[in-house]
């Protein structure tokens, strides 16, 4: 059977629209790191995603090649993910979109490891003709979080930010944003076949307990 991520880890996939806690362990990722509007064409996040995508869907087809990783299972290819920051920012600042820093993500099965990632590098180098070289494998343990779903347009984010960090403060934590823990968001709709009005984005903010010296 075809492991998908999202149904077995529902807890870190499929919060309900109302915020909450999560702990977040450490997870395997193929990562792209970038600037700049992602919505500018042929820029660098829509450059980032195809390099990302043509190099999961290489690991997991590996399967019908001659190459057979170790522990390999087949898996569906978890959603793509964002982690977002902007220099002298707290958060994000969604009108101020060219400003943007990212890691484009996609998460990858445990079996993933620095000699499967060469091989693949050099697969879809192969096949594809492009530079590999600015997608990392990256182990990356976000740790205590404040998550919910969104669900509609990216551009109203901002309202749903908003009352998740509300549920934040009411629970007795702070946002933790640092050079090492940024605003994430996982795309969990396609947008080219997904109406703007039911799009779903897991956002997920990085907090901390309130300590008395604060």
């Amino acid at each position: 059977m075809v492991y998908d991520f999202k149904q077995k880890q529902r807890a870190l996939y499929r919060p309900s629209k109302k915020p909450s806690l999560v702990s977040v362990p450490r997870m395997t990722y193929l990562t792209v790191y970038g600037s700049g509007d992602p919505n500018q064409t042929d820029g660098e996040y829509q450059h980032a995603l195809e390099l990302l995508y043509s190099l999961a869907y290489t690991i997991k087809m590996s399967k019908m090649g001659d190459y057979q990783p170790t522990g390999y299972f087949d898996f569906v290819v978890p959603p793509l993910e964002g982690f977002w920051w902007q220099p002298g920012v707290k958060g994000v600042d969604y009108q101020h979109k060219e400003t943007f820093h990212f890691i484009s993500a996609i998460r990858m099965p445990d079996f993933v490891t620095p000699e499967v990632f060469q091989w693949a590098i050099a697969e879809a180098a192969a096949k594809k003709k492009l530079n590999f070289s600015p997608v990392k494998l990256t182990l990356i343990e976000e740790g205590q979080c404040a998550q919910i779903m969104h669900v509609g347009p990216y551009d109203d984010e901002p309202a749903t930010v908003t009352k998740l960090y509300h549920f934040i403060e009411q629970v007795g934590y702070q946002t933790d944003y640092s050079a090492c823990r940024h605003h994430h968001e996982i795309y969990l709709s396609d947008p080219r076949r997904t109406k703007p009005e039911n799009l779903k984005t897991l956002i997920r903010i990085p907090i901390k307990s309130i300590s008395k010296c604060d």
